[in-house]
């Protein structure tokens, strides 16, 4: 090969490498997972957060409904295997490590991703489970996606192949805070320690 060939060819290896190093670090995410998943389960929008209103084994529940509290919002679904309990159960701890006033003025909210499953008394039985107060909310595939986006949650059913009946939702993982005027003010990530969970939610009930 000639070696004008030869400095074409690597010449062109540097230009592909470097497209690809100041690539969106969503895309590369997407051009990685594209055979495993296509949805994206990060979003660089800014959440707005917002009013809602979902459905519980006791009725119709609004966000407005807990003005004055602080609440802490988690979405996720009962099937999942091993990220929702790591976070409901680190809320769990912190909650047990509150004091009965800190507790009366905070409100924790599971909001299934997976309706097609997740009866809101399926919901409640195992929100039940973590011994912290969580109300378990769900709704309509319609009115999921519409809240879900102004949260910033993005989620996907994950088929399995071997059988029809079985599926896996993939979804982000964070846990919003809402303070008691109803404002989305930010998001933990997946894994927050209860020491840290018990950190931000003092914070933003002494302010």
């Amino acid at each position: 090969m000639k070696p004008k060939s030869l400095l074409s060819i690597f010449l062109l290896g540097i230009l592909l490498g470097l497209i690809y190093l100041f690539l969106p670090v969503d895309q590369k995410t997407q051009d990685s997972d594209k055979h495993a998943s296509h949805t994206q389960l990060i979003t660089s929008d800014k959440p707005i957060g917002g009013e809602f209103t979902l459905s519980s084994s006791t009725g119709e529940h609004a966000l407005a409904e807990y003005q004055g509290k602080l609440v802490l919002i988690y979405f996720g679904y009962t099937y999942c295997p091993d990220i929702c309990p790591t976070n409901l159960g680190n809320l769990s701890v912190a909650y047990q490590g509150l004091t009965q006033d800190e507790k009366e003025q905070l409100k924790i909210l599971f909001i299934s991703v997976d309706p097609e499953r997740d009866t809101v008394d399926r919901l409640q039985t195992y929100a039940n489970y973590f011994d912290a107060g969580i109300t378990g909310l769900t709704g309509t595939p319609e009115t999921l996606q519409e809240i879900t986006q102004r949260y910033g949650v993005v989620y996907a059913r994950v088929d399995d192949p071997n059988n029809g009946t079985n599926y896996a939702v993939d979804h982000s993982a964070f846990t919003y805070v809402v303070d008691q005027a109803g404002r989305l003010q930010t998001q933990l990530p997946h894994a927050t320690t209860p020491d840290q969970f018990t950190k931000v939610i003092r914070q933003y009930l002494n302010n």
